[in-house]
Formats: C-alpha cells, structure tokens, sequence
C-alpha cells in the first residue's frame, strides 16, 4: 500500500510522571481511503485524532501527511466534530464562505469563491437551505453545513470526530449515507472517531480497533471487504459485513473483559 498518511510510533503523555495515553500508535493510509478508529471510551481515539490534525502534539512519533510533517493545524486538514462548531449570528452560507474566504481568499475571485461555496452547499443538500441561521435548521442540517464547510477547503484528509454522535438514528442512517456518496464522488481520504460498531463497517475501508487506555495502542486492523456503493440494507446478511461486524465485536469484548487476551 502507497502510504498518503503515515502516523508512526506515536505516543503522548499529558503530565510528567503519568502513564501515557497512547504508545507506539502506527498507522499507514492510503490516499482515498476510508479509516475507522474504533474502542472504549479512554483509550485515546479523539487524542489521536487531534494529533493527525495538528492541534495536539504527539510526545514521541510524528505524522507525515503526502511527504509533509505534521506539527501544526493546516487546512490541508479539515475536522467535524460532533459538535457542529457553526457561528449563530452567521447564515449557513455564511458559515462556509468564512472558511473558503480564509483559505481561498489569495487564489479565487470574490464570484468564484461564492460559487464554490454554494457548489458545497449543494453537495450535502443544503443550498435550499443556505441563507437560514443555524438556530432555524435541525442538529443533522447542521452537520451537513459543518461537512459542507470542511470540504469546502479541500483538505487531503477529512478527520470526522463522532460527527454522527448526537443524532436521532433516522437522522444519523441518512448522514451516513450521504457521507458514503461524498467518498465515493470525491475520493476524500478520511479519518473517522466512532463508538458505533455497525456504523464502522458500513462506511469503512479499514477498521482500526484501539486497545483500551492508558497505553492505549492498536491492537487490530480489520480490513472490511465489501464493494462499493454500499446499501445498508442488502448488507444486512451479506456474509462479508457480518464476518467484519463479528470480528470487532470480538475484540471490543475481548479488551473489555480481559485487556490481555486482546493484544
């Protein structure tokens, strides 16, 4: 595999003398790949998340991003949150030309820059939508606005930190399946936090299974061999989903009844 991502032996510790919250974390991805970080609550995922991103740095290790260290936020790398982190007083569109015009600002014209902007907007459905403020749309609209935002940089890699996390489940299903179509069209390499073992499966690639904190680690990949585009409903009982769906359920039980018997 062709590393586009590389984090190697990362490890960090937040206070001296303390036990670190992760240790020898290495992982290579692949440009366009879609990653699935998965685990217990505490064993670091969101902090490995933020290190990718820049904005946490790694006590031992480092990150590579297409050739580049990574050591500082950059909008060669954009993050949603499970909170959607919009500004109220701002419009929808407002709140994603904020950041094309922080990125853009240099290399586009005013009038392509709105056009890109609306070009996202579109993208995860919301253009309808754009001039409302986000106190006048639903949680899921938002997230839309926040994806829509993040892609609107055109990062290398999009970090999805349980964006799908406060959801109603109607709302979480319609998410991801939008989620899938945006990867599929565009080819996004992304980073995905969840706690949602069937969420990992339908979406990924590659499911990375941490072991539980402190000294947290990777204690298992599991490629998840399914074509694309996926329907959620004919995978139901489709054998591939299943054997995926089992392996990590085995391990996240594994780790949480018997930490050794799952390194």
């Amino acid at each position: 595999m062709s590393s586009f991502l590389e984090i190697s032996k990362v490890g960090i510790t937040f206070k001296p003398g303390s036990p670190a919250v992760l240790v020898d974390v290495d992982l290579e991805v692949a440009r366009g790949e879609y990653i699935a970080i998965i685990g217990h609550s505490g064993c670091g995922k969101s902090t490995l998340l933020n290190i990718v991103a820049g904005l946490t740095n790694a006590t031992t290790g480092g990150v590579l991003l297409d050739g580049r260290e990574v050591d500082t936020p950059g909008p060669d790398r954009a993050v949603v949150f499970q909170n959607h982190s919009l500004l109220p007083w701002l419009s929808c569109r407002e709140n994603v030309r904020l950041a094309v015009d922080q990125v853009m600002g240099r290399t586009r014209s005013k009038a392509e820059r709105a056009a890109w902007v609306d070009e996202n907007l579109d993208l995860v459905r919301m253009l309808p939508h754009a001039d409302k403020r986000p106190g006048e749309i639903s949680g899921g609209m938002k997230q839309r606005i926040g994806i829509a935002r993040a892609l609107a940089m055109q990062p290398k890699v999009l970090l999805l930190d349980e964006p799908f996390g406060a959801l109603d489940a109607l709302t979480r299903a319609h998410l991801q399946d939008q989620v899938m179509e945006i990867h599929q069209r565009l080819g996004t390499t992304i980073l995905m936090i969840t706690h949602d073992v069937d969420e990992a499966v339908l979406l990924s690639d590659r499911i990375v299974m941490m072991t539980n904190g402190p000294m947290a680690t990777i204690g298992e990949i599991a490629s998840v061999d399914l074509p694309r585009p996926r329907d959620r409903l004919a995978l139901a009982d489709h054998s591939g989903y299943i054997a995926a769906r089992t392996k990590v359920m085995e391990f996240l039980y594994a780790r949480h009844r018997n930490p050794a018997q799952a390194a």
